[in-house]
């Protein structure tokens, strides 16, 4: 059961369009949710986050002073802020402009127009991450996992661990590369690892490879959490030997199924 309702989610929209934030306020509430207030900036948004301290921010890609990514990074920059989900709806489709939202931990990125199941299920998203459902295994507590996120985002760790902790699992190890990760592997045995793809010294897929073939974990559940789009790159993943594949960003329930599958497999 979930632990907090939709309509007790307190969201704040960030749209410059009078006509687009009426629209989007309109499905809101149709999906359940009865707070929401908007503002039209990226500054008075920070400025009502410090005030108020809302459950969701809900951002447009495009600002008068600022764009959704730069938004994402200073609430995510700020100690006071940086628990705070995140969710874009936007027509920009560019990689460029949408990855660092991406990197920097979101619960959902929507179209514009988006269709009203789309918002409901982010939303659903959105409270599953914010919520606390301990996993349950028949022998092991989640609690007593020990689990290695590799990310060259600090944004994203935190984001995956935030994701995970939310399931119940509490002992973290962290490394930005899968050079800094190997000795990591070599020294500590880890119950599952979650890696991302694109990292500047070691990516992925190489990690996935060195753990298969060299480590003294070669049986390691391994969960890759990644924005990488391009097939063939997916599928050379998937030869290394991962466990399992996660778009960025991630729903919980996918995440929560891979790790149940992946420990079962063990």
């Amino acid at each position: 059961m979930l632990e907090k309702s939709l309509s007790e989610l307190y969201v704040l929209l960030v749209e410059p369009s009078g006509t687009q934030a009426k629209i989007i306020t309109k499905e809101l509430k149709a999906a359940g949710i009865a707070h929401s207030e908007s503002a039209s900036d990226g500054q008075s948004a920070l400025k009502y986050l410090h005030q108020y301290h809302p459950d969701l921010v809900i951002s447009s890609m495009y600002l008068p002073d600022m764009t959704g990514s730069d938004l994402v990074h200073s609430i995510r920059d700020d100690e006071e802020l940086e628990d705070i989900a995140f969710m874009l709806i936007s027509s920009e489709t560019g990689f460029e402009q949408i990855d660092p939202i991406r990197q920097a931990g979101v619960s959902a990125i929507l179209p514009k127009p988006f269709a009203s199941h789309q918002l409901k299920r982010a939303l659903l998203n959105t409270l599953d991450i914010l919520k606390s459902s301990e996993m349950e295994f028949d022998e092991i507590n989640a609690e007593d996992l020990k689990v290695l996120v590799v990310d060259d985002s600090k944004m994203a760790r935190n984001h995956i661990k935030r994701v995970l902790g939310g399931l119940g699992i509490s002992q973290f190890t962290e490394a930005d590369d899968g050079s800094t990760a190997i000795p990591l592997i070599e020294n500590t045995f880890f119950d599952f690892i979650v890696t991302d793809y694109n990292m500047p010294e070691m990516d992925g897929k190489a990690l996935i490879e060195y753990i298969r073939q060299n480590s003294n974990q070669q049986s390691v559940p391994v969960l890759m959490v990644t924005s990488e789009g391009n097939r063939n790159s997916l599928a050379a993943v998937e030869q290394a030997g991962v466990s399992g594949i996660c778009d960025k960003p991630f729903e919980t329930d996918t995440v929560r199924e891979f790790i149940y599958q992946m420990m079962s497999d063990v």
